[in-house]
């Protein structure tokens, strides 16, 4: 564990300066107990917030959701299934450097881990007090994360990520936006999902593969512990 933390504070360019005690219980010490804080400078000048989001926006997603969640279910509960899913948590601050610097006008950056892609996306509608649509078949989800969302009853949409973005962008910027993520080697399935609509406010729609629609909601309780 301390070499995975090493490598990704190598990959991050970041240095580990210090460390910390914790104190629990007596008997609740049987497991490792790591805590972080980041001290850093900010770059960008622009504001980006779940604010932002303005009718006509494009929304892009970086990649597959899904597959944080469903590999921390699959190794935590100790499930008999054959799934090679593995946990998608990166360090993004390079494909967010670069798309801000190709972009400078994204108007919100979020990740979608506690919820999901749809719990993200209703924040940021409700925040920006506008509606959202995307489409169904848009969002890119691996067919094992998908095959095990089915046997156990969950919704893809809804499960936690910890290595993708969601951007809302000007629809004029898309291009320029998904060329950036997509050159990017996390941001290789990177899509264009959808649209911001002026009404009806604070809500989100999916379109449905068999050409219908249906109101997106929150994630109501969590399928899982809390994980991130």
């Amino acid at each position: 564990m301390v070499d995975s933390i090493a490598e990704a504070a190598r990959g991050a360019d970041v240095p580990i300066v210090t460390g910390d005690t914790k104190v629990v219980n007596r008997g609740s010490a049987d497991q490792l107990f790591v805590n972080t804080a980041g001290v850093g400078v900010v770059r960008h000048t622009g504001m980006l917030s779940t604010l932002n989001a303005q009718p006509g926006d494009k929304i892009l997603l970086s990649g597959t959701v899904g597959d944080h969640g469903i590999a921390v279910m699959v190794a935590r509960e100790s499930l008999d299934m054959e799934l090679d899913i593995q946990s998608d948590t990166a360090a993004l601050h390079g494909l967010v450097a670069e798309l801000l610097a190709a972009v400078p006008d994204v108007r919100c950056l979020k990740d979608p881990t506690r919820g999901g892609l749809a719990t993200s996306l209703n924040e940021i509608a409700i925040n920006s007090n506008v509606g959202m649509a995307i489409t169904e078949t848009a969002v890119p989800i691996l067919n094992q994360v998908r095959g095990a969302c089915e046997l156990l009853g969950l919704d893809p949409l809804t499960i936690a990520n910890e290595g993708k973005l969601i951007a809302v962008v000007p629809a004029e910027a898309a291009n320029t936006a998904l060329a950036v993520m997509q050159n990017h080697p996390l941001g290789k399935q990177s899509c264009v999902i959808g649209e911001v609509m002026a009404e009806p406010a604070g809500m989100v729609f999916l379109r449905t593969e068999i050409g219908g629609t249906r109101v997106l909601d929150m994630l109501v309780g969590d399928p899982l512990p809390r994980i991130c």
